[in-house]
């Protein structure tokens, strides 16, 4: 697709006048999902990494159960916008569609369009008891995280999504206007290199929501770590999935939300 960033003219204002820019600004397309042929989300996204993205949201929103299930994708331009299309197991299709729903995504947008409190407030994937993740580890991934925003460094616009082993070397990070997005494009990078190591988590380059723990927990991580705050929600998310939660990652602390961290 594109390296997720365009060229677009501005004007500069200052108090002795104006200059023309010439500016690199992040790109953002409507993004959908078409799973079996029916279109299923429209997301606003950046326009790299769309089979990651399209794997890991099969993958964090339980469309599929496992990568295998997920026989062939393709990204085609259509229109203003790009479809991702999806060929799955026929059994994961046939659920899909009793619970089908359209998700309109505004960015970082992760529940719009869902129709239920019940659906909204879905069950979480529990944690299989994972040792903790140590502080070291954790400022280790964050502080290499802004390496690897190579779209970010360009546009200053984008969110990262970072996967670090448990002793806090970075593995995969991605990246997107929306933090979802990152994070399923995360999702969708890792399951392509097999069952994650125990231990490993995320970091974040932002708040910490509800959606956010859900879908590290569908990634088995041990831990989610953010740049910003956590919501009330987020923290009782992480507690229900037996993950930890640390925010504020930055300039030499963290807060520990849900979990335990080692020293």
């Amino acid at each position: 697709m594109t390296d997720g960033s365009i060229h677009r003219t501005a004007q500069r204002l200052t108090a002795t006048g104006g200059e023309a820019l010439d500016e690199i600004v992040a790109e953002e397309v409507a993004v959908a999902l078409v799973y079996n042929g029916i279109s299923h989300a429209v997301m606003m996204a950046t326009p790299c990494d769309l089979e990651d993205f399209a794997r890991g949201f099969s993958l964090t929103e339980h469309i599929v159960a496992k990568p295998s299930e997920i026989y062939d994708i393709e990204v085609e331009p259509v229109g203003r916008g790009i479809e991702v299309r999806l060929d799955i197991a026929a059994q994961r299709m046939a659920g899909l569609q009793q619970r089908r729903r359209t998700l309109a995504g505004r960015t970082g947008c992760g529940l719009c369009g869902v129709d239920s409190i019940e659906e909204a407030m879905r069950p979480v994937t529990v944690a299989a008891a994972p040792a903790p993740v140590s502080r070291q580890a954790i400022e280790k991934a964050m502080a290499a995280l802004p390496a690897h925003q190579r779209i970010n460094k360009a546009n200053g616009a984008t969110h990262a999504a970072g996967w670090a082993r448990a002793d806090g070397t970075l593995v995969a990070v991605r990246e997107d206007v929306g933090r979802h997005n990152a994070l399923d494009k995360l999702g969708g990078a890792i399951a392509r290199t097999g069952p994650v190591a125990p231990g490993g988590f995320v970091v974040v380059t932002s708040r910490c929501s509800y959606e956010m723990v859900h879908k590290a927990a569908a990634l088995q991580a041990a831990a989610i770590a953010a740049v910003s705050a956590p919501t009330s929600l987020a923290i009782e998310t992480a507690e229900q999935a037996g993950i930890t939660l640390a925010a504020f990652v930055r300039n030499g602390r963290l807060t520990v939300y849900a979990g335990q961290v080692a020293a």
